[in-house]
C-alpha cells in the first residue's frame, strides 16, 4: 500500500511513539501543498490527493518508508485519527468527482472476505463488453488507467473506446494518453531531472507565475545506484573504501538530490549503498496494486532507466522513458503513446539441468530481436510460465530494451503472490492485491482453463531447448552457444572490424604479452579475461544464479583452482538481501577466496564504472594491441562501455562469470578443454565445477528467507552516516553556484516568453556527423570516464579540477557545459566523414579541419550555421539517455536523418525540439550518394497546424540531389511540443495558465 500525503504527519507521530526514535527524515516524501488541479481533470485519484494536500495542518509533514507502509492494517488506525469534518469533506468531494466521470456506473466496492471493503475500483467486467475478455493483460492495464482518468479533457471516452477496440485499432497506430501511477529515477538520470525541475521553478518565477506549481503530482522514487565505482576490488574493505570515494566525488550531487527530496513534494530518495534501482523496485517499491484514499488501481511506472521493464516480471506495467518525458509525467501531463501491438510469447516445458535464467534471457533476446518487437509489448503466457520463478521472469523482463520491446510482461499469478510474501509484503496487502486483480480480470490462474486472448503476432519456445550460452563480443543480442564459443572467438579475430570482428592478422593471433604483475610473471593473449564482474540488475536480483556462482566458487576452491590475481574480479549485489543469503549459505567466503569480494551496492561495471585496471595490465594491453575480454553478468556490452581497454565484452550468467574468470580466457571450449589443474595435479573441467539445478534449488530454499528482505529494507530508511551528515538548505528555489562543475543552471528557458516560437525548418545546414547503423546513446553521450584529451577534460582542468577527480560523464549530468562537451565524445565513434579513423572527431566541412565534435559544432554555431546528422538503422539504441538528445540540441543540431530510430531516443529528440526524419525504405545516405559534405535544406510549414504526424517532406541538397523522408513526429501531442520548442517549455506554458 502506498501512504498518501495526508497521512504523513500522523505516521511520523506514530513512528516516534512506537520506536522511541525518529525515523530517517531525509528519506522522505513531502506532501504536496495546495495547487490548482489541471483544468477539467476529474481524476478521482488526483482529487483525493488534492484534498489531502489542502489540509493545512498536514502541509509541513513528511513521511518515511520507515513505518510498515506495506501493511494497510497498520495504517488504518492512524488514518482514522483524521478529523471527522475533513473526512466528511473528503468523501463528499470523492462522490462529486465520481459523478463527473462518464464511467461512474462501473465504480464499485471490493468487499473483504470477513466483512467491510478493501476499497472502491473501476470494474472492467461491469462494462459487459466481450472485446475486453480477449484483450492481452498488459492492454487491460492501459484500459483501466484511461477509464479511471477519463475527464473529457486529458483523457476522453474516445480514448477508452480505442483501447477496448485494441484488436482493430492497434494496427492503425492510433495515439492514446497514459497516466502512470508513479515515476522511478536513478541518480545519473535523476540529477538532470531535478536540475530541470529546479530550473523550471526559476522559469515560472521569471514569468510571474507560482514556482510551487512545479511539483511532482505522482509518487517519485529516486534510487542512488549509478555512482559507485570499482576503485577497490579483491578486498574485505572494498565496500567501505568505494563508498568513501563515492561520497568524496559526488558529495555535491548527493547534497543536491537531498535538497530535492526536501524542496519537492512526493519525492522519495533512497541513499547510496542501498542497492540497484530495479532490484529495490522489485523487492520493495513495487506496489502491484495501489490503494490510494480508498481507490484501488493497478501499479504502473515509467522510469528514466531503460531497464525499468524489470518490474514487468512482477505484473506491474513499467518501461523506460527519457528524463524529459518522465518530468512531464511527474507534473501531471499524460504521456502520449501509440497503442502498441502485443506479441504473445508462449513458453512450454521446463529448463534442463544446469541451464540458467541468463541462458534463457539471452535466447529470448535473440528470438525477439529477430522477430522484430520495437515499439511493441511482449506478453508471456502458457504452461511454461508457471514453471519459472519470479526472479527468472524479472531477468527476462529486464532485458526488454535489448530485444527492443517496450515491455516484456508477465501477468500476476500465484508465483507473483508467493514472491510478494517472500519479500516482506504483508498478508493483508497480498490478499488485497489478489482480490482486486481477480475481481478485475487481471489475474492468471494456471490451475483453471485459460481464456483465449488475441495477440498481434505469436512466438513460442520450449524451455527444454534452451542451452548454456553467452552474448558478445559487442552486442547483447549476438548470442553464442557455449559449445561454439571457441570457434566463434576465432572467427571474430579473423573477421573485418564490425560487431563480430576485430581483424587481427593471422600472424598476430597467437601473440603473448608477458609482463610483471606485482613482482610475479604474468601474460595476456587475445581473449584473456581482465575483468570478471558479477554485477547489474539483470542477474543480481536472482538468487538461483547468485547462489549458483557461489557453488562454482566453492567447488573450484575445493579442487584447488584459483583465479589469476591480475584479473579484476568484483561482486556488486543489487540489494543487501543478496549479502545476507550468500552469508547464510556459507558461499560468500568461497567467492571471496576467488577474488569476488563485494565492492558495493550499485550498477558498477555494467554501466562502465569498472574502475581502473592495474597499470601493468593496462600497459600490456595497450603496448601489444591485445584484444582483451571482460565477462560480466550485465545487460549491455557495447564497445567502449564496460572499459576503454576491453574490446571484447561478453554477457554471461554469474556462475559463468566465475567459470571464465577461473579459465582466464574466452578462447576455450568448455566441453573439451580443462579449465585448470587441480591440487591433485589432475585436469579440472567445466563439468567438475558446474552445479546441478537440484543443488542450486536446495541452497535457495534453505538460504533465501522473508526476514532478510524485511530487515534490509527497514535499514534502508535509516540511511548511512555519510548521507545523514550531508547538510542542505531548506529553500524552495535552488541557489545555483556558477563555479560548480557538477550542478549548473541549464540554458533551456533563457529569454523564454509566453508565446510559443512555432515550428522551424532547416536551411543550408552542414552535416556534423555521418554515421552507419547501430549508433547507441553510449556513442552519443557516454556515461563512463572522461578522456584526458577531450574538450570536457580541458574544461575541467581550466577550472582547477585534478584529473583523478574528473569522475564520469554520468556523474556530471547536472552540468550542461560538461555534457555538451561530452556529446559524441565516445572514443569508439565511427564517423564516415573521417574515412575509417575511429574517435570523437569530425570534419568541419567549410574549412576541411579535423576537430573534436564539440569544437566543430561551436564553430558552426558561432557562424550562425545549422547542422544535421546522417545515420543508419537503430539510431539511439541502448540506454534511455536524455542527454543523448539534450547534448545535440546544445551543439546546434536541428535534425537527424536516419534509417530507423530507437523508440525512447526518437521521443527524446522530439522533446528537445530536434526533428527526427526517416529515409524511405530501401534508401539511406549511401544509396542516395550522400557523402555528408553537402548542405541540407528541409522545408517545414511555419504554421504547426499545417504539419501532420508522419507526413513526407523533401530534403534538398546544394549539389542538386533531393530525396523524400518521413517526419517522425508520431502524434499530435509531439507536434505541440515541437511548436513550443520542446516538451519542457510546453509544460511551463501550460502550468502558468492554470
Amino acid at each position: 500500500m502506498y501512504i498518501t500525503s495526508g497521512t504523513s504527519a500522523l505516521l511520523r507521530r506514530a513512528s516516534h511513539s512506537s520506536s522511541g526514535k525518529r525515523v530517517f527524515s531525509s528519506l522522505s516524501r513531502k506532501p504536496a501543498s495546495p495547487s490548482p488541479l489541471p483544468s477539467g481533470n476529474s481524476n478521482l485519484h488526483s482529487v483525493g490527493q488534492q484534498h489531502l494536500r489542502s489540509l493545512s495542518y498536514l502541509s509541513a509533514a513528511r513521511w518515511s518508508h520507515g513505518v510498515g507502509w506495506k501493511s494497510p492494517s497498520s495504517l488504518a488506525a492512524q488514518i482514522r485519527i483524521a478529523s471527522a469534518s475533513s473526512d466528511t469533506l473528503f468523501h463528499r468531494k470523492i462522490a462529486t468527482m465520481a459523478a463527473e466521470n462518464p464511467f461512474k456506473g462501473i465504480f464499485t466496492s471490493l468487499p473483504k472476505p470477513g466483512g467491510g471493503e478493501f476499497g472502491k475500483f473501476y470494474s472492467l467486467p461491469a462494462l459487459n463488453d466481450p472485446r475486453i475478455d480477449k484483450l492481452p493483460y498488459s492492454i487491460r492495464i492501459l484500459l483501466e488507467s484511461a477509464i479511471r482518468n477519463c475527464d473529457g479533457f486529458q483523457v476522453t471516452k474516445e480514448d477508452v473506446e480505442k483501447i477496448i477496440d485494441w484488436e482493430k485499432t492497434s494496427p492503425k497506430l492510433v495515439e492514446i494518453p497514459f497516466k502512470p501511477a508513479r515515476v522511478l529515477l536513478q541518480d545519473f538520470t535523476g540529477v538532470p531531472a531535478v536540475v530541470d525541475l529546479a530550473c523550471m521553478r526559476d522559469a515560472m518565477n521569471n514569468l510571474g507565475s507560482d514556482s510551487n506549481k512545479i511539483n511532482p503530482l505522482v509518487p517519485v522514487d529516486l534510487v542512488i545506484d549509478h555512482s559507485v565505482q570499482v576503485d577497490v576490488a579483491r578486498s574485505e574493505n572494498a565496500v567501505q573504501a568505494n563508498m568513501e570515494l563515492e561520497f568524496q566525488r559526488n558529495k555535491e550531487r548527493f547534497a543536491f538530490l537531498k535538497w530535492g527530496s526536501k524542496a519537492f513534494q512526493n519525492m522519495l530518495v533512497v541513499p547510496p549503498g542501498s542497492g540497484i534501482v530495479h532490484q529495490v523496485n522489485l523487492e520493495y517499491l513495487g506496489r502491484v496494486v495501489f490503494n490510494t484514499d480508498g481507490i484501488l488501481y493497478p501499479d504502473s511506472v515509467v522510469g528514466t532507466d531503460s531497464h525499468t521493464t524489470m518490474i514487468d516480471g512482477l505484473g506491474v506495467a513499467g518501461w523506460g522513458v527519457g528524463g524529459i518525458e518522465a518530468e512531464a509525467a511527474m507534473l501531471g501531463q499524460p504521456m502520449s503513446m501509440v497503442l502498441p501491438g502485443v506479441v504473445g510469447f508462449k513458453l512450454s516445458g521446463k529448463l534442463r539441468n544446469g541451464v540458467t535464467a541468463t541462458d534463457l534471457v539471452l535466447t529470448v533476446t535473440q528470438m525477439l530481436r529477430k522477430h522484430g518487437v520495437v515499439g511493441k509489448f511482449v506478453e508471456f503466457y502458457g504452461g511454461g510460465v508457471g514453471e519459472i520463478s519470479l526472479a527468472d521472469r524479472a531477468t527476462i523482463a529486464n532485458m526488454s530494451p535489448e530485444y527492443g520491446a517496450t515491455m516484456g510482461f508477465f501477468p500476476v499469478d500465484h508465483v507473483t503472490l508467493q514472491y510478494l510474501k517472500l519479500t516482506g509484503r504483508s498478508d493483508e496487502t497480498v490478499a488485497m492485491i489478489e482480490a482486486y486483480l481477480r475481481a478485475n480480470n487481471m489475474f492468471v490462474d494456471y490451475s483453471e482453463p485459460q481464456q483465449e486472448r488475441v495477440y498481434s503476432s505469436y512466438l513460442q519456445l520450449d524451455l527444454a531447448d534452451v542451452e548454456p550460452c553467452i552474448s558478445g563480443p559487442k552486442r547483447p543480442h549476438d548470442r553464442v552457444a557455449l559449445k561454439e564459443m571457441k570457434a566463434d572467438w576465432h572467427s571474430c579475430l579473423d573477421n573485418k572490424v564490425g560487431f563480430k570482428g576485430f581483424a587481427v592478422p593471422k600472424e598476430a593471433q597467437q601473440k603473448v604479452a608477458s609482463f610483471s604483475f606485482r613482482g610475479q610473471p604474468a601474460e595476456l593473449k587475445h581473449g584473456s579475461v581482465v575483468i570478471a564482474a558479477i554485477t547489474s540488475c539483470t542477474n543480481t536480483s536472482n538468487p538461483s544464479v547468485m547462489l549458483g556462482a557461489g557453488l562454482v566458487a566453492k567447488k573450484a576452491c575445493e579442487l584447488g583452482l584459483q583465479v589469476k590475481p591480475w584479473i579484476k574480479t568484483s561482486l556488486a549485489p543489487g540489494s543487501g538481501v543478496v549479502t545476507k543469503y550468500l552469508q547464510k549459505s556459507g558461499l560468500q567466503k568461497y567467492l571471496n577466496e576467488q577474488g569476488f569480494n563485494i565492492v558495493g551496492y550499485g550498477c558498477t561495471t555494467c554501466i562502465g564504472n569498472s574502475g581502473e585496471l592495474d597499470e601493468s595490465v593496462a600497459a600490456a594491453i595497450s603496448e601489444n594491441d591485445i584484444v582483451a575480454a571482460a565477462v560480466l553478468s550485465g545487460n549491455r556490452n557495447f564497445e567502449g562501455r564496460v572499459h576503454p581497454l576491453t574490446r571484447a565484452n561478453y554477457l554471461a550468467s554469474p556462475p559463468l562469470v566465475v567459470a571464465y574468470a577461473l579459465a582466464g580466457t574466452v578462447d576455450i571450449d568448455f566441453d573439451k578443454e580443462p579449465i585448470g589443474v587441480g591440487k591433485d595435479g589432475k585436469d579440472v573441467y567445466f563439468r567438475d565445477i558446474w552445479p546441478s539445478t537440484e543443488e542450486v534449488a536446495e541452497v535457495v530454499q534453505s538460504s533465501v528467507l522473508p526476514d532478510m528482505f524485511k530487515s534490509t529494507y527497514e535499514a534502508i530508511t535509516q540511511g548511512n552516516p555519510m548521507w545523514n551528515q550531508l547538510s542542505v538548505p531548506e529553500a524552495k528555489l535552488y541557489s545555483w553556484d556558477p563555479s560548480s562543475t557538477y550542478i549548473h543552471e541549464p540554458p533551456y528557458f533563457k529569454n523564454m516568453t509566453m508565446n510559443p516560437p512555432g515550428p522551424h525548418g532547416v536551411k543550408d545546414a552542414y552535416c556534423l556527423l555521418n554515421f552507419g547503423d547501430s549508433i547507441t546513446t553510449d556513442h552519443i553521450s557516454p556515461a563512463g570516464s572522461i578522456h584526458k584529451d577531450s574538450p570536457a577534460a580541458k574544461f575541467l582542468m581550466e577550472r582547477g579540477v585534478d584529473r583523478r577527480d574528473f569522475n564520469s560523464y554520468g556523474s556530471r549530468r547536472g552540468n550542461d557545459e560538461i555534457m555538451a562537451r561530452g556529446t559524441f565524445a565516445n572514443i569508439r565513434l565511427v564517423n564516415k566523414l573521417l574515412n575509417g579513423e575511429v574517435g570523437p572527431k569530425t570534419v568541419h566541412v567549410p574549412t576541411g579541419e579535423k576537430l573534436y565534435v564539440f569544437d566543430a559544432a561551436m564553430k558552426y554555431k558561432s557562424a550562425g550555421q545549422d547542422t544535421i546528422i546522417l545515420a543508419g538503422a537503430e539510431y539511439g539504441s541502448g540506454s534511455s539517455r536524455d542527454w543523448a538528445a539534450k547534448g545535440p540540441m546544445l551543439l546546434g543540431v536541428k535534425a537527424v536523418i536516419a534509417k530507423s530510430f530507437e523508440r525512447i531516443h526518437r521521443s527524446n529528440l522530439v522533446g528537445m525540439g530536434i526533428i527526427p526524419l526517416c529515409f524511405k525504405a530501401g534508401e539511406d545516405a549511401d544509396t542516395l550518394g550522400l557523402t555528408g559534405h553537402e548542405r541540407y535544406t528541409i522545408d517545414l510549414p511555419s504554421n504547426i497546424s499545417d504539419i501532420r504526424p508522419g507526413q513526407d517532406v523533401t530534403v534538398v541538397t546544394d549539389t542538386g540531389k533531393q530525396f523524400t523522408c518521413t517526419v517522425r513526429f508520431d502524434t499530435e501531442v509531439e507536434l505541440a511540443y515541437f511548436n513550443h520548442g520542446g516538451i519542457l517549455p510546453y509544460v511551463i506554458r501550460q502550468l502558468t495558465k492554470q
